[in-house]
């Protein structure tokens, strides 16, 4: 019953791919085929249908590139080595998601800088400050990880950041962090940071360009909304 090859064939997505090409195949059959086998007594079809109720969330096969190994090895049928090769295609799709991303990279457009951090934001399950270093003419210098928070908040300072930005002769700085609750609305506290480093930056002639926090596939921009 575990291998593909124990299925009839109009259930074969092996054969179904051949026939009709890959993008003919659903969520459930693209990860069959990945898995390739069940346990004793299930298909592999099985064991992806139990896959996605257990982890899918309602997102299909995209859970893939939040899956954590402990998460994987307790659905029954996952080992050490699915659960490493389900992982591994995982970081792939968040790779070729991230050089797709970095091709329409703008500093100039909150939505395409979004898009380029948010793979990297997918698996955190705890706030994290990245702050992008720019030069005079809005080319990014360097970008750095300068605080991971708690699962609610990140411990950061406008001490931290500019001592950064002098390091680097920054003119322009963009913030960027995540809500791991997927709900990218800032916070009081995000709005007080925001106004900290803002108006610390005009002192010193560097200047916040942006304030983007992400949430789950979406973001808030502060420049968007016209609020430095």
């Amino acid at each position: 019953m575990g291998p593909i090859a124990g299925l009839p064939k109009t259930l074969r997505p092996y054969e179904r791919c051949e026939a009709y090409g890959p993008e003919s195949l659903s969520d459930e059959e693209l990860l069959a085929v990945l898995l390739r086998s069940g346990p004793t007594g299930m298909s592999c079809m099985d064991l992806s249908a139990r896959i996605l109720t257990d982890l899918g969330n309602g997102e299909g096969i995209l859970f893939l590139r939040k899956a954590t190994y402990e998460e994987l090895v307790k659905i029954h049928g996952i080992g050490r080595v699915k659960a490493i090769q389900l992982l591994c295609i995982g970081e792939l799709a968040r790779r070729m998601a991230k050089k797709e991303a970095k091709v329409k990279l703008s500093f100039n457009r909150p939505e395409s800088i979004a898009e380029y951090y948010m793979e990297d934001q997918l698996r955190c399950s705890r706030e994290q400050v990245t702050v992008m270093f720019l030069d005079t003419r809005f080319k990014l210098i360097t970008d750095r990880v300068l605080s991971t928070g708690t699962v609610n908040s990140s411990l950061i300072s406008p001490r931290e950041i500019f001592c950064e930005a002098l390091k680097f002769e920054a003119v322009h700085i963009i913030l960027l962090h995540n809500h791991p609750s997927g709900d990218p609305s800032p916070s009081p506290e995000d709005e007080e940071i925001t106004e900290r480093v803002r108006d610390a930056g005009k002192l010193l002639g560097i200047d916040l360009a942006d304030h983007i926090i992400l949430g789950d596939h979406c973001y808030y921009s502060f420049a968007e909304q016209q609020k430095l």
